[in-house]
């Protein structure tokens, strides 16, 4: 699992994510209005649209915001959202990306570059960084009493790279399973019919070199992926910086 996936589940642990619902429903909603404006608005006709309303459930987001979210992404007026990405090195040298939604390019631009500046990183051009990173599917389990030997049985499935156990939540054990990104739904899929429980499926920007920073520079690293994190226009931030989980249990 990694480090940045460790870091959000110790937080969750230790319910430091709780205050933070609201603004997860906002980027939820965005990432509805984005799936919805670039396909069907029917959930089983458009992939996109089908994983983003499956996030937003699993997060208990009403019904009624799902329904509104959608019909916004054709809504005669309302103001158009677009899909930017930003790429950089942060603390210590990591490689970072960004990918925001926003009815403002030049604002969001203007924040996210300050949010790099400020924590002794540099947004740098497209391509900058990504060619360390890889496209995967991810998907999220709470492997309840199974061993890992027997999750990674049942994820003996076309498509699957790796499976990756990670700390505990007060929900339960955490894990993932890391497919080729065009395999992501049939996994998924797969998993559930054999009685495993999904906790999300999404498409994800993963490492192929990582970074580890340690002590000082630990710190200021997961402050820095926080603060993008926290950022109203921001839905997703990949990073190749890894932590044990020592680390992490004592920053957290």
């Amino acid at each position: 699992m990694s480090g940045h996936s460790k870091w959000h589940n110790i937080k969750l642990k230790k319910g430091k994510v709780d205050a933070q619902r609201g603004a997860l429903f906002t980027k939820l909603s965005k990432e509805i209005i984005l799936a919805a404006k670039n396909g069907s608005s029917d959930p089983e006709a458009n992939y996109r649209l089908k994983m983003a309303v499956d996030k937003a459930r699993t997060n208990n987001m009403p019904l009624e915001n799902i329904k509104r979210a959608i019909g916004r992404a054709a809504g005669a007026g309302e103001r158009e959202i677009e899909e930017i990405r930003y790429e950089g090195y942060g603390p210590a040298g990591i490689a970072v990306i960004v990918d925001a939604a926003t009815d403002n390019r030049n604002r969001t631009a203007s924040e996210i570059r300050f949010l790099f500046s400020r924590n002794h990183g540099s947004l740098g051009e497209t391509g900058s960084v990504s060619w360390m990173f890889a496209s995967r599917g991810v998907v999220a389990v709470d492997p309840g009493k199974l061993s890992e030997d027997e999750l990674t049985e049942k994820a003996l499935v076309d498509g699957v790279i790796d499976v990756r156990y990670g700390p505990s939540t007060s929900s339960g054990q955490a894990a993932e399973v890391v497919t080729q990104p065009q395999a992501l739904m049939a996994v998924k899929d797969a998993l559930e019919a054999q009685g495993v429980r999904v906790t999300s499926a999404e498409l994800a920007m993963e490492p192929t070199q990582t970074a580890h920073p340690d002590g000082n520079e630990a710190e200021k690293v997961l402050t820095f992926l926080d603060a993008l994190e926290e950022h109203e226009d921001v839905q997703r931030v990949y990073s190749n910086a890894d932590f044990d989980d020592a680390q992490l249990e004592a920053l957290a």
